[in-house]
This record gives C-alpha cells, sequence and structure tokens, in this order.
C-alpha cells in the first residue's frame, strides 16, 4: 500500500458524507438527477446577496497597482479592519484589525490555530455530534481528540466537559450553530463555560482557549441569537468562514479573530500569522479579500433556509420522525427508531433517498438531513422517508 496506515484509516472513517454524495451523483445518472432525493452535502443553495454579483464586477475593474502581489500574510488591512469593525458591534467589544487573521475558510482558520496552540498530546475537548473533520484537523498537529456527550437536546452538558478536562487539555472546540444538530448553545450555557474555564485554568495552572467554530452565526431561526464567545470567556477564538452566511462555499473565504483581552494576546496573534503562511494555505484569496471587506453585515436570505426547515420538518413529524427542531444552520439530525443509523441509510438509500449516518459525526442511532436544497427534493422524498421508517415502527 502506497499511503500511510493513519491516512488509510482516516479515509474510511471520514467517507461516508462523500460516499452518499458521490453514490448520488450515479444515481441520478441511472435514475434521472428528479427521481433522487440528494440530502448529503452542506452546499448551500440559497444564491449570494446580489450585492455580491454587483462587486465582483467593481472589484475586478479597480485599477490598483501590484494588487495581485504577494500581501501581509494576515491579509489585507482595510479587509481586516472592515470585519474587525463589524465584529465589534456584533459582540459589543473593541476588535482591532490586527486581531484579525484572514484564511482559507473555517477549515483553514481551525487548522491555523490548532497548529499554533497544539504541543505534542495535548488534548482537544470536542462536544458530541460534531463536524466529521474536526478529529482529523487536531491530528494534524499533534493533538489528541476526547470526545465527550451532549445532552439529551443536543446542549452542552457543562458536567462532562469539566469531567474530561486534565493537565493536558489545551482547547475546547465547540461549533454554534451546530452542524450536524442545527443547535445554538444559549447565552447561559456560554457563559457557564466560560467560568467553567476560569476555574479549570486556575486550578490547573495554564491556559485553555475557547475555540468557536463560526459559520452558521449569520443563520438563525425564531429570534434565536448566538452568544458571544468574546464576552463570556478571555481566552476565546473565533474560526468562521463566508462560506455559509454569503453562499461561497467554493471561494475558501474565513478568518480568524481572537479575543481583545486574551492572555499573550501578541504572541498567540504572531504565532497565527506564521502558521497561516507555513502550514501552506500562505494567505486567503486575494480577489475575495478585497470583496468581502465591502459585504460587512450581508447575509443571504436566511428566511429561504427557515421555509425549507419547516417543510422538512413538518413532513417528517407527521410521518413519525422524532428530532430536535434546528435552531440555526441548515442540517436535522432526527432520532431513529433503531441504533443501527447505517442500516437506516441503506435502507433510505434504497428509495433513492440520501442521508448521511449519524455515526459519522459521533452519534449513532441518528442521520443528517441537509436540508439546503430544493424544495422539490423535500417534498418529494416523503414517500421514501415514510417507507423507510414504517419498517421499524
Amino acid at each position: 500500500m502506497a499511503i500511510s496506515k493513519k491516512i488509510e484509516g482516516f479515509i474510511s472513517q471520514s467517507s461516508w458524507i462523500r460516499k452518499m454524495f458521490e453514490d448520488g451523483i450515479r444515481l441520478k445518472k441511472e435514475y434521472g438527477a428528479e427521481n433522487v432525493f440528494d440530502f448529503s452535502l452542506g452546499n448551500p443553495n440559497v444564491e449570494p446577496p446580489a450585492k455580491f454579483k454587483e462587486l465582483l464586477v467593481e472589484v475586478a475593474r479597480e485599477d490598483i497597482p501590484r494588487i495581485h502581489g504577494y500581501m501581509p500574510n494576515a491579509g489585507f488591512q482595510d479587509t481586516r479592519s472592515a470585519v474587525a469593525a463589524q465584529l465589534s458591534r456584533e459582540h459589543s467589544t473593541s476588535v482591532s484589525w490586527e486581531h484579525i487573521i484572514m484564511t482559507c475558510g473555517a477549515g483553514g482558520a481551525l487548522n491555523v490555530a490548532l497548529k499554533t496552540l497544539l504541543d505534542p498530546e495535548d488534548e482537544v475537548i470536542i462536544p458530541t455530534p460534531f463536524f466529521v473533520e474536526y478529529r482529523f484537523y487536531v491530528d494534524n498537529h499533534g493533538g489528541v481528540s476526547k470526545l465527550v456527550d451532549t445532552n439529551d437536546d443536543f446542549s452542552l452538558n457543562l458536567q462532562a466537559i469539566e469531567n474530561a478536562i486534565t493537565g493536558k487539555t489545551k482547547v475546547i472546540l465547540i461549533n454554534s450553530p451546530n452542524n450536524p444538530t442545527g443547535k445554538v448553545y444559549d447565552e447561559e450555557t456560554i457563559r457557564g463555560l466560560g467560568a467553567l474555564l476560569e476555574k479549570k485554568e486556575k486550578e490547573l495552572g495554564r491556559e485553555i482557549y475557547l475555540l468557536s467554530d463560526e459559520p452558521y452565526r449569520e443563520i438563525v431561526y425564531d429570534g434565536v441569537k448566538v452568544p458571544s464567545i468574546l464576552r463570556a470567556y478571555k481566552n476565546s477564538i473565533i474560526a468562521t468562514s463566508y462560506s455559509k452566511s454569503i453562499s461561497l462555499a467554493g471561494e475558501r473565504i474565513g478568518y480568524l479573530a481572537l479575543n481583545p483581552v486574551m492572555s499573550g494576546l501578541e504572541v498567540l496573534t504572531g504565532g497565527m500569522i506564521l502558521c497561516n503562511r507555513i502550514i501552506g494555505f500562505v494567505n486567503a484569496p486575494a480577489f475575495m479579500q478585497r470583496i468581502i471587506g465591502k459585504m460587512q453585515g450581508t447575509t443571504v436570505a436566511v428566511e429561504e433556509y427557515k421555509r425549507k426547515r419547516d417543510l422538512l420538518c413538518d413532513g417528517l413529524s407527521s410521518l413519525g420522525y422524532q428530532f430536535e427542531k434546528p435552531e440555526g444552520a441548515f442540517y436535522l439530525f432526527p432520532r431513529l427508531p433503531m441504533e443501527d443509523d447505517v442500516e437506516f441509510v441503506r435502507v433510505l438509500q434504497e428509495k433513492k433517498v440520501l442521508t448521511v449516518p449519524g455515526s459519522g459525526f459521533g452519534k449513532s442511532g441518528h442521520i443528517r438531513i441537509s436540508y439546503c436544497v430544493d424544495d422539490s427534493t423535500i417534498i418529494n422524498s416523503m414517500k421514501g422517508f415514510e417507507e423507510a421508517i414504517k419498517k421499524y415502527l
């Protein structure tokens, strides 16, 4: 075998989302796209705001000398200033452009942060269920993932997190709104987590960093608010992207934001700026940076995702599916009437309905349904969902 044994193992662990996506391509060729109902991939289907297309033309016409040359590792200062100003408004705090690092999406941001923070065998606590690639990101930089259960409604279990903290704990990695559950961790919980980490820092005599992955922050429903980790805990870092909030997934543009009052701020900032280069991404795309700087405060039509959520939830509820209604993002994570989620996914696939088993996200007995799809996909899939669950009710 030419590849490493580790990567060979990782391929088997990470294959479900892509496998279902690739199966979808095959089935669509065989049966026609209109007869296959693909909920496998979180690929936004609400178009970017009209302003984005206008800015594409405007920015392309700008005549700025050497604009396509090398830039500072952390990105253009004017873009970082615009991001910092927007964050300061959202979080009611004062964020400086100097502590914003433009990155190749949220995945790039998370890898830059973990490379900067982790020594070999440092532990990263991850609440389950979680985005499948987190464990690989941690491993990339010599860390060890420690998975902790959430509560039945997918809210954070602070006692479980406290029990998991050891002298090797370096990072708590959270994701809110959450992929795959759509859960938003509320203000009381985030403040409780901040107080817990402050206590554990004093007990252990070392910093513990709260790293929050927030690409779905703007996609929330029913008046739900995503609380600020910057206000709740001083050693906090935001990793995010514009992949979902402006539907720019393929452009790979995001950023890191460091809390302006965190310990060792300048050293951490310098480390992350260095890692933004040496990790291999080098810089966030220059063209997208120039556009993003002019789009702060703009989002996709979130009401479209809310409508799709309600359409899916109403349909599945009427068929007997049980779930926590998503508060944000665009995923539903129903509980199944059986523990073997892989078997259930295969039954759905026979009905030409493609979902992903919850075990791929660290939580068996569930499936993830990505509802950033056409309304017709949701409506026409109901027969398949009904036939599948009838086998087990």
